[in-house]
């Protein structure tokens, strides 16, 4: 069964002192695009996380949201830019005996100057960490999946019911197709009665050749034909459990213009009428297989 290219899910887990959540959106788009937003201290996992995402979606524009904390005791380390805060402390002092004044120089007078203190870089055991990534983001993208799974089934029960129709369509097409030289003859010998309002006799043989050719030249056979099997691969891809958002384009492209030079090649209404519909319904599923993967 096809697959629909927007959904939602989101996953969290922890281990140990590390938590990881991750949420994902999936929207329509011609080709796989993976959007990525991840704390700057893990951008390394970035090149890791795509091909994990490739595997499950083939197609569409896939957002992602990581929130990673580490909540153990040196996750958060500082240190003191000693050379810097005693040159500032030093000169604090000459200043002091420059403006002759006795007050003391407290510690929030250096500290307060930029870059005294500062947040030290931790090594972090990324390994581990991309173990616990991979296993959140892995139950994130089951569940992206089944949304998409149930999505795409409700969508393909919407393109078979219409395909159904348009199949229908193309027998009665076909059936009304086939009495196409009485047709034409019987239309022939009307509008020269009409013409000559019944006083110039015309051989019947001369009225059969006319319309042989009439119906010749609208001859729709070998337009059914490829309509039919271009119908049949559809349904084949529609049930084959592979993305087939590219390939249902295509054919509903090859149907349409089968259609057209149906459409352009008859003359009697009937048939004309279920042209249209047919290519009402294909637009239909156009819009539908949009949302294809």
């Amino acid at each position: 069964m096809i697959k629909s290219m927007t959904a939602y899910a989101r996953a969290e887990t922890q281990t140990g002192n590390t938590s990881v959540s991750v949420e994902i959106r999936a929207y329509n788009s011609r080709f796989l695009d993976v959007v990525l937003r991840i704390p700057h201290p893990y951008l390394s996992m970035e090149e890791k996380i795509k091909p994990v995402v490739a595997k499950t979606v083939s197609r569409g524009r896939i957002e992602l949201k990581f929130k990673i904390s580490d909540e153990s005791e040196d996750a958060v380390t500082f240190e003191v830019n000693a050379p810097r805060a005693v040159a500032y402390h030093k000169t604090l002092g000459r200043l002091k005996e420059l403006l002759n004044i006795d007050t003391p120089i407290g510690l929030e007078q250096v500290a307060g100057i930029g870059d005294i203190i500062k947040p030290v870089e931790i090594q972090r055991d990324m390994d581990q960490i991309w173990q616990i990534i991979k296993g959140c983001l892995r139950r994130a993208l089951d569940d992206l999946d089944e949304m998409r799974k149930r999505e795409g089934e409700f969508i393909g029960s919407d393109i078979t019911h219409r395909i159904d129709f348009v199949t229908r369509s193309l027998k009665l097409i076909k059936k009304d197709s086939t009495d196409l030289p009485a047709h034409y003859q019987e239309r022939l010998k009307n509008r020269i009665a009409a013409l000559t309002e019944g006083i110039v006799e015309i051989d019947p043989d001369r009225i059969a050749q006319e319309a042989a050719i009439l119906a010749d030249r609208s001859d729709i056979t070998e337009e059914v034909v490829r309509a039919a099997s271009h119908i049949r691969q559809f349904l084949k891809i529609v049930n084959s459990g592979q993305p087939a958002g590219r390939k249902l384009n295509f054919l509903l492209q090859e149907l349409n213009r089968e259609f057209n030079t149906i459409g352009s090649k008859t003359e009697k209404y009937t048939v004309s009428h279920l042209v249209v519909d047919v290519k009402s319904e294909l637009e239909k599923i156009r819009e539908q297989v949009q949302n294809v993967e």
